[in-house]
């Protein structure tokens, strides 16, 4: 099932959608034992998870496809599969599609990828929107695509940032899921300001559970999220305390994805990190709301 038709059918029910994010592991053992993870994740029953991919310009080089068919086949659950494209040929892509295609997975995340300078840069793709419109060329799928409540690091101001927006939805996404924030006020502003753009496709909000400080040090500084002052309390007061922080965290993304939901979001993406009790742990505490 297509995931715009997912939100549409839980919005007729006055809930908003709610979502995973996984990771292939790097590590053999833990790639080996992520059955474990999945069945855990796959009993709270999401909508849909999404199975991020690597660089390297190979298939080869990930377990994204392999990790999605078995999200699809044994635990009947939607998964989306992430494609980057700057490390990759149409060629290679067009491997990817066929791929998933067999399998019966018609959803796809399309984005550009994070710049890495252990490979190599290919010269098919440069933005995400060209590797949309090869994806619309390629099959019937549905295409799903990033945002920035706060805009891209690399973009230079948040107006641009949402005019190269709109030229990707244009492109050919149908659903966008945001980059991660801490602040509930800026997603709802930059939802505002994407309506006002003539985005009208659904914006699932991008949570992510922090649980330890140098977690969230390494996500503030890869993606840009401001902390909210609130937060800020709460890392100091606990930052020596592991267990305490770990509780904190937790009460604090709790709090946020309930006043999301509160404010009728189209959806709710937690970046689980491939850690099953965090995410239990949030949706037992929103059990019935989504």
């Amino acid at each position: 099932m297509r995931i715009p038709d997912i939100i549409a059918e839980k919005k007729k029910k006055g809930k908003p959608s709610f979502s995973f994010e996984i990771f292939p592991p790097k590590r053999q053992e833990l790639l080996d034992n992520i059955d474990e993870t999945l069945e855990l994740l796959c009993d709270l029953h999401p909508d849909f998870i999404s199975v991020t991919f690597g660089a390297g310009g190979s298939t080869r080089n990930s377990k994204t496809v392999e990790i999605a068919r078995k999200i699809k086949e044994k635990y009947h659950v939607e998964p989306v599969v992430h494609l980057t494209c700057l490390y990759y040929t149409k060629e290679e892509i067009s491997e990817i599609l066929n791929e998933i295609s067999a399998y019966g997975i018609e959803n796809v995340l399309a984005l550009r990828g994070d710049v890495n300078p252990e490979f190599p840069v290919k010269n098919d793709f440069a933005y995400a929107n060209e590797l949309v419109e090869y994806i619309k060329s390629q099959g019937d799928f549905s295409i799903s695509g990033g945002c920035y409540p706060e805009k891209h690091l690399e973009a230079s101001d948040p107006v641009t940032d949402i005019r190269y927006l709109k030229k990707k939805v244009d492109a050919g996404v149908n659903h966008l899921i945001s980059q991660l924030f801490f602040d509930n006020e800026l997603f709802y502003r930059f939802y505002e300001k994407t309506r006002c753009a003539g985005i009208d496709v659904p914006i699932d909000a991008g949570v992510m559970p922090v649980t330890n400080k140098a977690q969230i040090e390494r996500m503030v500084t890869m993606c840009g999220a401001t902390l909210p002052s609130k937060f800020e309390k709460i890392l100091r007061k606990y930052e020596d305390d592991k267990e305490a922080l770990f509780d904190a965290g937790l009460a604090y993304t709790i709090n946020q994805v309930v006043d999301l939901i509160a404010n009728d979001v189209d959806g709710v993406h937690i970046y689980t990190m491939n850690n099953p009790t965090v995410a239990k742990r949030i949706c037992d505490s929103i059990r019935n709301l989504v």
